[in-house]
């Protein structure tokens, strides 16, 4: 029983290591994305980090500054929409990537326009997407999205998409209309980065095969493609009389992009009227996800 337990709270150290880690390095990348790369170029991001930038361009004062205060409307937000503890790592993040961009001096990597909205995007995009897979932000824009969509019609896609929107109209105006461009390529850059860190570069993919040969697909999927499966029972509501039986397997199975034309290819070859329907999955945990080795 001590032996179960201290096992448990090693691994709870564990989790907690780990996901300070996934923080802390982000912070570093946000931070040289934002001090190597924008912020000695007057150039953007979106949401509250491009709000912070262009507020410290038009006052002069430090980044650091606006980044804590306009993050700490959203802070309490989280604290009331997520839990007390992501608003605790939150308020964390965000103060240590303020002090890191006020007391450390990163060298300026290139002067070139194009350059600057690629990298500068991609290293702040990937110090958002490890705080968030540390479990916290570094931009509150995604909370108040959330926040928002409960009491809107709009999804969060559309809601981060509007202040963004708003954001680099009114850089237009400021820091002019090349920049803004240029910036919206920063943001773009960024976007892409936190959906490749969160997501990861095996996009996973959910399988869903209704037929009325379902143990051979079954069988197809476990041992030559060497994924698992799992079966719902299901009942025909429609279909051709020469089925008896109205019961029926539906099967489910989690594969990666890569993989779902030869599955398609394989389920095809043992019933071309199969009915299958695919949707994206942002994240797996546990079960054959891996492609087990094949004897």
């Amino acid at each position: 029983m001590k032996a179960s337990k201290r096992s448990i709270k090693l691994l709870r150290i564990q989790r907690t290591f780990g996901k300070a880690s996934f923080i802390f390095a982000g912070i570093l990348l946000a931070a040289f994305g934002l001090k190597g790369f924008l912020l000695p170029n007057h150039f953007i991001d979106g949401g509250i980090t491009g709000i912070s930038l262009l507020v410290s361009n038009l006052t002069g004062l430090p980044v650091s500054i606006w980044l804590i205060v306009f993050n700490i409307p959203f802070i309490f937000l989280g604290a009331k929409q997520i839990n007390k503890q992501f608003a605790i790592n939150t308020s964390l993040a965000i103060i240590t990537l303020a002090a890191v961009i006020f007391f450390i001096d990163f060298p300026v990597m290139t002067k070139d326009k194009l350059l600057i909205s690629i990298f500068g995007g991609f290293f702040l995009g990937s110090g958002i997407g490890l705080a968030i897979r540390g479990g916290c932000v570094i931009d509150g824009t995604e909370i108040l999205a959330v926040y928002l969509t409960r009491r809107s019609f709009l999804s969060i896609g559309d809601i981060i998409l509007l202040i963004n929107v708003l954001i680099f109209l009114v850089a237009a105006f400021i820091l002019g209309k090349e920049t803004a461009m240029y910036s919206i390529l920063t943001y773009l850059s960024a976007s892409k980065t936190v959906d490749f860190i969160i997501q990861g570069i095996e996009e996973y993919t959910g399988v869903t095969i209704v037929s009325s040969k379902s143990k051979q697909i079954r069988d197809v999927i476990t041992n030559v493609l060497g994924r698992g499966v799992t079966i719902y029972k299901g009942e025909r509501g429609f279909g051709n009389s020469q089925y008896q039986n109205k019961d029926i397997d539906i099967i489910f199975t989690v594969i990666t992009r890569l993989e779902v034309s030869r599955l398609k290819d394989e389920v095809t070859k043992i019933d071309h009227k199969a009915f299958i329907f695919m949707n994206s999955i942002n994240e797996t945990k546990g079960g054959i996800i891996k492609s087990r080795p094949l004897h």
